[in-house]
């Protein structure tokens, strides 16, 4: 079983390539708050609609001093895709080899239909300025969520 993060540590640091090609780094955001979520699979119909949603929160959650942004294990190219079909705004994550999402213990043994299998774990953490996890949430819906973490983070909406 995969570790579980827990509020009041300090988020794993890490460096990934984005949708554009760009090095995103967790350290790029100190000074300001950011929400890390994972999701399995790029364009496909439960991550679609939660990304969608995080990008038609971002400017609320960036008025309220949020950024976001996702990491999935696949490739920059087809997360280039992914925002280009659906007018994603928040930034995209490449995490191939899952060591990041294993960091944060957002991949490891979950049901899938009734039956124990390995995977990514729809999870989202939120970070504060000092690079501290203030919420680690695992297992989502990727349906709602946006709105549940505005309404625990306080953000009107």
């Amino acid at each position: 079983m995969t570790a579980r993060l827990e509020p009041g540590t300090p988020a794993p640091d890490f460096s990934l390539t984005d949708d554009t090609g760009q090095t995103v780094s967790l350290s790029d955001f100190r000074g300001r708050k950011v929400v890390v979520y994972f999701y399995p699979a790029a364009m496909t119909p439960g991550c679609t609609t939660q990304a969608c949603d995080f990008s038609e929160s971002l400017e609320s959650l960036r008025g309220d001093g949020y950024e976001v942004v996702g990491i999935s294990k696949d490739t920059p190219a087809k997360l280039a895709k992914f925002r280009d079909r659906d007018d994603l705004t928040i930034r995209l994550l490449s995490d191939e080899d899952l060591s990041v999402h294993t960091a944060y213990g957002a991949f490891g043994e979950k049901k899938l239909y009734g039956k124990a299998v390995q995977g990514v774990i729809r999870s989202t953490f939120v970070i504060d300025e000092d690079g501290v996890l203030t919420h680690a949430m695992y297992n989502v819906k990727a349906t709602g969520h946006v709105a549940k973490l505005r309404r625990d983070l306080g953000i009107a909406g």
